[in-house]
């Protein structure tokens, strides 16, 4: 299996770690508060406020985006997207290629753009090495 392939799965369990210990949603930005913009969690009494600000509703309403829930939907579409997009060996033409991309009959090399693309986002984390770049 490719290095990418399991960076890319460490980053994923990461950030499922991170979706499972964060309060269950539905987390909802539920107006002005106190002190400012307010995002509520489903627990009672949890939740957030940001500033009294057009930026702190700005990110109010980005941390309401992120609803574990949604995160861990993601979480899943990205690994059935890695499943999807597998290894396969060429022991004639002495190389790896994508299962999925290989619909031209050019045998893209493995890991293909779209593994490159999914690993993106994780670019500023620790092990992600420059020539994962697509």
């Amino acid at each position: 299996m490719d290095d990418l392939v399991q960076w890319l799965r460490v980053q994923l369990d990461e950030d499922e770690r991170t979706a499972r210990a964060a309060t269950a949603g539905p987390w909802e930005q539920s107006g002005i508060g106190e002190y400012g913009w307010g995002v509520s969690f489903s627990a009672p009494g949890a939740g957030v406020e940001a500033a009294d600000s057009d930026q702190g509703r700005a990110d109010a309403d980005h941390i309401a985006a992120w609803d574990p829930a949604r995160v861990l939907r993601e979480i899943d579409a990205k690994r059935q997207v890695i499943a999807l997009h597998r290894e396969l060996e060429d022991p004639q033409e002495m190389q790896d290629y994508c299962a999925t991309c290989e619909v031209t009959g050019k045998y893209p090399e493995y890991p293909c753009k779209t593994l490159r693309l999914l690993a993106l986002p994780y670019a500023d984390r620790p092990g992600y090495r420059d020539e994962w770049r697509p």
